[in-house]
């Protein structure tokens, strides 16, 4: 495994797992194949409903915690000073652990300002080993970087082939900010795992698009977390450390790029109400849970 040295000194692998989308009741047995097989990252979230079975996994795994780098995400909901210090509180014992070694804010919405110093506090307190965000774009990521007492070290976007994100490398690298990509593989849209391009360059090396588009995003020293619920694929997306892909390789990826997100913009005003919808629903079925509980 290759690792990036975050702005703060703290090592990360630069490929993790991640459980997005995996269920409760696959999510145990996901990780622990994941772990079994060699990943030493997982990254998981609290909207992600399966911080305990993560945790489970891990503390059944064999491995010690210290060699297990472990990232969740505070979602909407919990934003706000209180709120936040909360969710964290709730989610290092759903994860079974004393410390998170990543701990990022899920979306740039709501008050984040407030949660964000809760991460610099538990930061200092040695609970979380790094603090960062996702979804955040240059202009927030900006602010953030000159408006915090500890600058955030990650900043987790939708990266991919068909959306790079280069003008965003840019402002994370002035800043000292690794970038990690969410949907490495563009969750396969677009035909990507039938692609022309991916495929004519991955025959030169024996390897599949999948591992292409992996070994295109480290090797421009971005953090890459795929996703798979099957342990052949999980041993595929773990094997790109064996090759390089030629400049003229990197090119033709670049070429690729539509300069467009695959899934949502986070600038669009329906988008934004989208998400204000979602946490107002969790929030009733939340509610709803917990008076069905004291009935």
């Amino acid at each position: 495994m290759e690792y990036v040295k975050l702005s703060n000194g703290v090592r990360m692998p630069i490929e993790g797992y991640g459980v997005y989308q995996v269920t409760k009741e696959e999510c145990k047995r996901c990780v622990r194949e994941a772990l079994e097989v060699g990943y030493r990252s997982i990254d998981t979230a609290q909207s992600y409903f399966n911080e305990e079975e993560v945790g489970e996994a891990i503390e059944e795994s064999g491995i010690k915690r210290e060699d297990i780098f472990l990232t969740s995400k505070v979602w909407v909901e919990h934003y706000g000073y209180d709120e936040c210090k909360k969710s964290i509180e709730e989610s290092l014992r759903k994860l079974k652990t004393d410390y998170i070694d990543l701990m990022l804010l899920h979306q740039p919405f709501s008050d984040y300002y407030g949660a964000y110093r809760v991460l610099e506090d538990l930061y200092d307190k040695k609970k979380l080993r790094a603090i960062g965000v996702s979804n955040f774009y240059p202009d927030r990521i900006v602010d953030l970087a000159n408006f915090t007492r500890i600058p955030p070290m990650v900043d987790q976007v939708e990266t991919h082939v068909l959306f790079q994100q280069i003008e965003a490398k840019k402002w994370l690298d002035k800043y000292h900010i690794q970038m990690e990509a969410w949907a490495p593989l563009g969750e396969g849209r677009r035909n990507l795992f039938e692609n022309e391009v991916l495929i004519e360059i991955g025959n030169q090396y024996g390897k599949t698009p999948a591992q292409v588009m992996l070994r295109w995003n480290i090797q421009r020293g971005v953090v890459v977390i795929p996703k798979s619920t099957h342990k052949e694929r999980m041993i595929q997306n773990l094997d790109i450390f064996d090759f390089k892909l030629s400049e003229e390789d990197m090119k033709a990826i670049r070429d690729m790029d539509t300069k467009t997100s695959s899934f949502f913009s986070h600038y669009d005003p329906g988008m934004v109400e989208w998400f204000v919808k979602m946490v107002e629903e969790r929030k009733h079925q939340h509610d709803h849970r917990k008076e069905t509980k004291n009935w």
